[in-house]
């Protein structure tokens, strides 16, 4: 049976990026397909339109990152790859996101840019208080943080720390975005590794 995996991507993104295209081109050789939807910019409507994709299109792994890995987190049940992860969405938007945001790539519906205003932080403090509130032994099992050291946005190992623990935390030389290296060399492999087995 053909495996499926659901990249999510980062803040001001779209399932257009390179790094849905590259992993892409790499998983349909090996008989997996990879679906990258637009995040919806509100929180709300993100975290009720990717679970009830999950619940239908049942991914056997789930990678995302940055912002996508915020929301990643809360899809309970599934594996999991959070990059880089950004679960304090809400304070980082506080201090340096505030007003009219440009997408980073071409989203599906042609637009080009969006509004961070108050109350679309609100609806990130909303998604971010049920963050890591299902987490039971098997919960630690299915979920990887994939941290880089060279990050100088988001740092956020000590969450992941305290609620996974240390046994899938992995380190990796690169910086908060990722690039066509770091996905060959750290990222796919243990894509591959978890869809496929050793």
């Amino acid at each position: 049976m053909k495996k499926k995996v659901l990249y999510l991507h980062g803040f001001a993104s779209a399932g257009s990026s390179g790094t849905a295209v590259q992993m892409r081109s790499h998983l349909y050789p090996m008989g997996a397909s990879v679906l990258s939807p637009d995040i919806p910019v509100s929180p709300l409507e993100a975290m009720g339109m990717l679970r009830k994709m999950v619940e239908e299109e049942r991914p056997d792994l789930i990678v995302a990152t940055s912002m996508g890995a915020l929301y990643a987190e809360q899809l309970y049940g599934t594996p999991r790859l959070l990059v880089n992860p950004s679960f304090h969405m809400a304070r980082l938007l506080m201090l340096r996101g505030m007003g009219r945001q440009e997408f980073r790539n071409k989203r599906a519906d042609g637009a080009r840019d969006f509004k961070v205003d108050r109350p679309l932080i609100a609806e990130f403090q909303q998604v971010e208080k049920q963050s890591f509130g299902h987490i039971d032994a098997a919960e630690k099992g299915r979920v990887y943080g994939l941290f880089g050291l060279q990050d100088k946005k988001v740092n956020c190992q000590p969450d992941f720390k305290k609620h996974y623990g240390k046994d899938n935390l992995i380190l990796f030389q690169g910086e908060h975005y990722l690039n066509g290296q770091v996905l060959g060399t750290v990222v796919m492999p243990l894509v591959e590794k978890l869809l496929f087995g050793e």
